[in-house]
């Protein structure tokens, strides 16, 4: 299993492709968007660039492994060879079961197909496809080359066999794969996105801000980040319709979203991607930090 393509060169797809290609796979990076797997490319290489600077690779090795990424806007083009398939496209149920209708007409009848939903039913996404045998989760950690974590959810029909060998696989990107059970949220995001929101819901409620929020829960808790500026890395609207998958999948009302989280995504205000969230990423704002250091 040398070919893996990867569908999505946003910043779980982009870090996917990034961590299989050091490994020496082949990767077919795939995106509708042109711009965005030029964007995708140019992260990985600024990445790379990270990681020769703390001597964790060569220059040989970087070379190598952007030398082992193919870039495709053509779904059929990019899937034609591949043995693995890894979806890391947005996170929209309907988006999702017509690229794995897609893939199961385009793939070769051996392919595992791998979607790194952090919520959707991965029996769900596997019925729409002659193979629910054969399709699993790989959700990822961000970010990918960094995070050792893969939780491996097996949909109802996910085979054993196919279960074992993405075990194996992931094993030899060096990450510690968690076999999950298919149900809304799997582990990380059942109990990450409840604290979250918590987090959304006492600033909404105005028992602290945004800094006290974070400051309690980093050096009272030893979180390495705070909810809230881990909320915005991830994309508040990626955080909103996780928790909307989540209260669908349970109908209770603890997992109904935040009235601030809807309206902040309602305004674009994303988080870090919009330069934007519950803190400032905006490019006048890193001036000022910058300007700051040198008064």
């Amino acid at each position: 299993m040398k070919n893996v393509a990867v569908i999505g060169a946003g910043t779980m797809g982009n870090g996917i492709a990034h961590t299989f290609a050091q490994y020496d796979f082949k990767v077919q990076l795939i995106d509708v968007s042109r711009s965005a797997l030029d964007k995708g490319l140019a992260t990985i290489e600024k990445n790379l660039d990270r990681m020769v600077a703390r001597e964790r690779i060569t220059e040989e090795d970087k070379a190598k492994t952007l030398n082992n990424i193919t870039t495709y806007t053509d779904l059929e083009a990019g899937v034609e060879y591949a043995s693995l398939v890894v979806e890391a496209a947005t996170e929209n149920l309907d988006l999702k079961l017509k690229i794995f209708k897609d893939l199961d007409r385009f793939c070769p009848d051996d392919t595992i197909l791998a979607s790194n939903t952090s919520s959707i039913s991965i029996t769900q996404i596997a019925s729409v496809t002659s193979r629910p045998e054969m399709v699993i989760g790989m959700h990822f950690m961000n970010p990918v080359p960094v995070m050792k974590l893969v939780e491996i959810i097996k949909g109802y029909n996910t085979s054993n066999e196919t279960y074992s060998i993405v075990k194996e696989l992931s094993e030899k990107l060096n990450k510690i794969p968690v076999e999950v059970n298919d149900y809304p949220g799997f582990v990380a995001n059942r109990i990450l996105m409840p604290m979250i929101n918590e987090a959304i819901e006492t600033l909404y409620n105005g028992v602290a801000g945004v800094e006290e929020i974070d400051t309690v829960m980093k050096l009272g808790m030893a979180h390495p980040m705070g909810p809230l500026q881990l909320a915005d890395f991830i994309g508040l609207d990626v955080c909103l319709s996780i928790l909307k998958v989540m209260y669908d999948g349970f109908k209770n009302p603890k997992y109904a979203p935040c009235p601030l989280l809807v309206n902040m995504v309602m305004a674009g205000k994303l988080g870090v991607k919009s330069g934007e969230g519950f803190y400032d990423y905006s490019e006048s704002r890193k001036a000022e930090k910058v300007a700051s250091m040198f008064r």
